[in-house]
């Protein structure tokens, strides 16, 4: 997931975005936990993308406060 193709999102759809990557983020911990996880790689690419999706939503907010 690139930045730039999140900016061309509506702040709807990117809080969307976020609670689904939020889903995943849950699920792939509670898989860590128990065991079962396959690609350790993917907890650190999903927070790094939901970071992505939180500084969009920030910037678009301030942007829409001035």
């Amino acid at each position: 997931m690139d930045a730039t193709e999140l900016r061309d999102k509506t702040p709807d759809q990117l809080r969307e975005e976020l609670a689904t990557l939020k889903k995943e983020q849950f699920n792939l911990r509670f898989q860590a936990a128990t065991g079962s996880l396959e690609n350790p790689a993917r907890i650190r690419l999903i927070r790094r993308n939901v970071a992505r999706v939180k500084t969009v939503l920030n910037e678009k907010a301030a942007s829409a406060a001035e």
